[in-house]
This record gives structure tokens, C-alpha cells and sequence, in this order.
């Protein structure tokens, strides 16, 4: 997976598992006000039903008062009484029954066929005994019970809520009961409406995390465009600085060879035609004179001691282009020979000190500090007007740090450094820095420059 993948993944990995966090937090949440608002309409629900029984009892008691009231306990009243309960309804399936005290059915207006039968032992689909609680609940003060009971409208069982009430002078247990399968429905549809809603939610939450995931990567591949242009304009830049000072680096060369090794040789060549030139104009016979011999001795001898010049110049171009104490003595022995021949050739006083062990730094690194010391006196002799000049190496655990320090008279760092057409041996010194994983400071001010390179042991 490439470094820009990674990111992006990176960027998109938290922000989806923060969407499904917050996603699974949703729906529990909206889950447990689904269960607490179901619960409060299902009280809500019974709380209303449950008014309603009572009211409905309330009235079939005061149809049958005058009767009831009157103290008569002669069959006549009593199937009176049973005439009024069974003629009063309320709903398809609304009704009022009457069971005596051993479970036999006395009045059930929905089903006569269960008039005169005991029902004592009679048990619902979940085997709860039916009329014996009905009854125990009648005797205890009256009052409500849920089971499950034959539905007129449909025949079918369905739950029912029914209230009870004892008419203790006739030995009567009065009751009637709504039943709740229009409940159980509208709290199906309550829970399917909220099922919904959460899946909606969830909807929108996944898709809310697809357009964020898109948004990042459409972001992640935009800025990985912004920074391969800029990567491809840097390189561009790069590559014509390397031509650039390689064209330099040839342009000094041809200088060198031009102005010196081939000038002199020139002048070796013409001395030793002017040696030979007075030497064969010697007579045969009579042989060179002491003259004779005597001047072409000396021109051999300034044509061997120019040669020693022309030696000296491609030693000087050889180590500057590659110093084999680089390689044979390491960092500190080219870096001392370089001050050295700096101190030579400009006058400057210069010091160099070096200190711990350099030994353990890559090859690329000692040429990255080298040509860096390189260019670090080439710019203080050509711009700075320095007066003295300190060199350090300093050799840690496991880092080198080189120090070039000076007196000269300073300059803007960071406008040369983004300057298009100067600055660019201290653009060569960072990036050579940078390609190593070093790092690379320069300070300056009218009291001086100090530059500092460092690099680690692992670099």
C-alpha cells in the first residue's frame, strides 16, 4: 500500500468507526424510547379501557339496583335482573356475564350454549383456570383480570381484560371485559412505525458516512494531485539545478584546464622546441659549447619546474572534484587539508577542531558534509569579507555535527534562500541535507553567519 493509500485510509478508518459508533448508540437509544414509548401507550391503552369496564359495570349495576335493592331473592326478580344484564351491550363483542359462586354459568348472552354449565375447571390456552380466578379476584373486592377467552366477532381465543364485581345478596359474580387484540394491533403498528423510523435513521447515518468517505478520499486524491504537482514541479526545479551546476561545474573545469594546465603546457612545449632549437645548433664536429649547454639547461629546467606546476594543478582540480583523504583518512583528515589549502590560498585565518569519532558515518554522509564545508568557504571567501573563520566536527553516540562559523558581515538567509537566481549553493547545501535525513540550520546577522549540519549515525 503506497504512503498516500495509507493516509487516506488513515483519515477514513476513525471516521467511519465514529459513524458506527454513533450509529450503534442511535439505535439503542431509539430502541429504548421505542420500548418506553410503546409502554406508555399500552398504559395509556389499559389505563383507558380499564375506565371504561368500570364504567360500564357502574351502569349495569344501576340498571338492576331497583331489583337488587329491593331485597327480593325470588327467581322472578333474579331472571329479571339476568333479562336487563343480558340485553346491554356495547360493541360487537361488548357484554355482560353472570357466574354463581361454584363456577356454573348463570347468564352469558354471546353464548347461551355455556348457560347452566360448570365452569369451574375451565382453563384458557396458557392453563390458567379462568373462572376460578375470576372469581377469587370478585371475592377479594372486585377488580380486574387479564386471559385469554373465545372472541364472539371472530371465534377465535384473543386476550381479554375483564372486570368482576361480587352481588353478594344474590350470590352473583357480575362481570363484563374488553377485548385488547385491537391493542395488541395498534401497539404493532406503533412498533412497526418505529421499527421504520430507526431504519431510516440508520439509512441516513450509513449514507451520511458514504458521502463523508467519499469527501475524504475526493479530498485525500485532490491534495495527493496538489502534492505530485508540487513533487513534479520540485523535481523539475531540481533536475535544472543539477544541470545547472553541472554546466558550472564544467564551465570551472574548462576554466582550470584552459587558463592554467593548458597554458603552461603550452609553455613546456615551447621550451623544450627552444632546447632542442639551441641544441642542434651545435656543430657536429666541434660539439655543444658551455654557453650552449648552459641555456638549454636552463630552459629544461623551467620547462621541469612549470611541469611540477602543471603536477600541483591536477592535484588542486583532482581532490576538489574527489580528496582521497576523504576516502583513505576519513571526514576529519579532508576536512583538515581543506582548511589548510583555504588558508593557503585566501590569507584568512581559519581553525579547524575536531572531536569524538566520525568513523561510523555512511560514505554518502561524509560527502554530504565535505561538500557542504566546500561551499561553506567558497561563499565566505567570494561574499562574506570574513576575518576569521572556526571549523568544528563533533562526533556523539550517534551523530556528527559540523559547524562553520564567521565573522563577515551576514546576509538575509531566508530571502537568498527562495531567491530565484541566488542562493543556490545554499539550496545545494539543504538539499543535500535533506536527501540524507539531516538537518540543516543557518543563522546570520551583521556580526556573522554560523551554519549547522547534522547527521545521524543512521542516516
Amino acid at each position: 500500500m503506497k504512503l498516500r493509500q495509507k493516509v487516506i485510509f488513515l483519515a477514513i478508518t476513525p471516521l467511519i468507526l465514529a459513524l458506527c459508533a454513533i450509529a450503534l448508540a442511535v439505535r439503542h437509544q431509539a430502541n429504548v424510547l421505542a420500548q418506553q414509548q410503546r409502554g406508555t401507550i399500552q398504559q395509556a391503552y389499559l389505563a383507558s379501557k380499564e375506565a371504561e369496564l368500570e364504567h360500564y359495570v357502574t351502569l349495569a349495576t344501576h340498571s338492576i339496583s331497583r331489583l337488587y335493592q329491593s331485597g327480593a331473592r325470588d327467581q322472578a326478580s333474579m331472571d329479571e335482573a339476568k333479562r336487563i344484564l343480558g340485553s346491554l351491550s356495547f360493541g360487537d363483542d361488548g357484554y355482560f356475564f353472570i357466574y354463581d359462586l361454584k363456577g356454573n354459568s348463570l347468564m352469558h348472552p354471546r353464548q347461551p350454549e355455556l348457560v347452566g354449565q360448570n365452569l369451574w375447571e375451565l382453563k384458557d390456552q396458557n392453563g390458567t383456570p379462568t373462572i376460578q380466578r375470576l372469581l377469587q379476584r370478585a371475592q377479594s373486592g372486585g377488580g380486574y383480570e387479564r386471559y385469554y377467552w373465545v372472541k364472539p366477532s371472530s371465534h377465535q381465543p384473543a386476550p381479554k381484560l375483564g372486570y368482576v364485581i361480587m352481588l353478594k345478596e344474590w350470590g352473583w359474580m357480575l362481570g363484563t371485559g374488553i377485548y385488547l387484540d385491537d391493542v395488541d394491533r395498534a401497539l404493532e403498528k406503533v412498533d412497526t412505525q418505529q421499527r421504520a423510523n430507526i431504519q431510516n435513521t440508520m439509512l441516513w447515518i450509513t449514507g451520511i458516512a458514504i458521502l463523508a468517505a467519499l469527501v475524504v478520499a475526493g479530498a485525500g486524491v485532490a491534495l495527493n494531485i496538489s502534492e505530485l504537482r508540487v513533487a513534479d514541479a520540485k523535481l523539475k526545479a531540481l533536475a535544472q539545478r543539477v544541470v545547472e551546476s553541472q554546466e558550472e561545474e564544467r564551465a570551472r573545469l574548462s576554466r582550470d584546464l584552459h587558463d592554467g594546465i593548458s597554458q603552461w603546457l603550452v609553455s613546456i612545449k615551447l621550451q623544450i622546441e627552444a632546447g632542442i632549437i639551441r641544441l642542434g645548433h651545435v656543430k657536429p664536429v666541434s660539439g655543444p659549447g658551455p654557453d650552449q649547454c648552459a641555456a638549454a639547461q636552463g630552459v629544461f629546467e623551467h620547462a621541469a619546474e612549470q611541469l611540477n606546476n602543471v603536477l600541483g594543478e591536477v592535484r588542486r582540480i583532482s581532490h576538489n572534484l574527489r580528496p582521497a583523504l576523504l576516502d583513505d583518512l576519513g571526514l576529519a583528515a579532508a576536512l583538515s587539508h581543506l582548511t589548510e589549502e583555504f588558508r593557503l590560498s585566501s590569507d584568512v585565518p581559519i581553525v579547524f577542531s575536531a572531536e569524538g569519532s566520525t568513523e561510523d558515518l555512511p560514505e554518502v554522509a561524509n560527502t554530504v558534509l565535505f561538500r557542504i564545508a566546500q561551499e561553506a568557504l567558497t561563499n565566505i571567501e567570494r561574499h562574506a569579507g570574513a576575518s576569521h573563520i572556526e571549523i568544528s566536527l563533533t562526533g556523539a553516540d550517534r551523530a556528527v555535527t559540523l559547524r562553520i562559523a564567521d565573522d563577515g558581515h551576514g546576509f538575509d538567509a531566508d530571502s537568498i534562500a527562495v531567491h530565484p537566481k541566488r542562493g543556490i549553493g545554499l539550496r545545494n547545501m539543504m538539499e543535500r541535507m535533506e536527501a540524507i535525513g539531516g538537518q540543516f540550520s543557518i543563522s546570520s546577522s551583521s556580526a556573522g553567519t554560523v551554519l549547522l549540519a547534522h547527521v545521524s549515525n543512521e542516516s
